[in-house]
């Protein structure tokens, strides 16, 4: 018998979903992916999740959310989808551990960051001095120095961002030109607190038990040691959207097409949030945002077809 509600993802857009779903009485079954909880459980520590006066442990957010939505009835099982079939009224999902039909589908599947491959980058990954998100983690780094690895306008973006914050901000570049637009590179190029350090190639991320120096290789062969607390890595986002196309129409970058209510798809009943559907904000309070709104939507579909039915 098919499912009503299928949620693909347990980050907080899939969380959410299931908790406003299971609240409806929809019974959702969630499918928790390739990492459980999504990006926010490699953060140590969320300081900008509204109704937190002194932050919260990522995990214990998601734990948290997770026991909310099984309280209203929400199931939860392990797997991962590899292809779909969205032809009919009924979505057919196969996945490595069984194949899964519903009447509706939210997809919020998040997106991977893409990293830098190199020794100590995932020793010190969320929480202890590497990180990939300045807008979560740059107020922990005041006045000390940072380096930002990346040229285009997200590196730019959060390397002016960080100046808020840190006492010096390296940013680094494999290049001597950015990818980004013009204006970024102007006013990273005559921001006090930034330094460019270009043509270099990130090669080790070292420290104790956080970190205190990015080593980089310079074109003539010679290494450099950055003294810093934290590398922001910002070369890019990898959305968790292939096993979904060409079902899904989904951009250059790879991040879903939602429809003008941001959260609607092409296909009538299948319905995504999240960062898999964001490549702006990316953001805990964003993505729940996104997964009530899928929630609330695919309710309203589910009562439009009992009721043509």
């Amino acid at each position: 018998m098919a499912e009503n509600v299928l949620i693909l993802g347990t980050g907080c857009a899939g969380l959410t979903a299931a908790i406003y779903a299971a609240r409806a009485g929809l019974n959702p079954l969630v499918l928790e992916g390739g990492q459980p909880g999504g990006q926010l459980t490699t953060t140590s520590e969320v300081e900008n999740f509204p109704g937190f006066v002194h932050g919260v442990d990522g995990n214990e957010l998601i734990t948290n959310m997770k026991g909310q939505a099984e309280r209203f009835g929400a199931k939860f099982a392990w797997d991962r989808i590899d292809s779909v079939d969205f032809s009919g009224p009924v979505k057919k999902l196969k996945g490595g551990e069984a194949t899964y039909e519903a009447k509706a589908v939210i997809i919020a599947t998040g997106a991977s960051p893409r990293l830098l491959g190199i020794p100590g980058e995932k020793k010190y990954y969320g929480g202890n001095g590497v990180t990939t998100c300045a807008t979560c983690d740059g107020a922990f780094y005041r006045n000390v120095p940072v380096a930002v690895v990346g040229g285009g306008d997200s590196a730019c973006e959060e390397a002016l961002f960080l100046t808020r914050f840190a006492s010096k901000v390296y940013l680094v570049h494999r290049r001597d030109t950015f990818r980004a637009s013009d204006i970024m590179v102007q006013r990273v190029k005559t921001h006090e607190k930034i330094e460019l350090v270009l043509n270099v190639t990130p090669t080790e991320i070292l420290g104790d038990e956080k970190v205190h120096t990015l080593r980089v290789l310079e074109k003539s062969g010679a290494a450099r040691d950055l003294g810093v607390k934290c590398v922001f890595v910002a070369i890019g986002h990898v959305p968790n959207s292939q096993a979904f196309t060409p079902s899904l129409e989904v951009d250059e970058g790879g991040y879903f097409v939602a429809g003008a209510n941001t959260v609607s798809t092409r296909v009538p009943g299948v319905f995504v949030a999240g960062d898999c559907a964001d490549h702006v904000y990316r953001q805990a309070i964003t993505a729940a945002g996104m997964g009530c709104m899928a929630a609330i939507d695919c309710e309203r579909f589910l009562q439009e077809e009992a009721h043509s039915a």
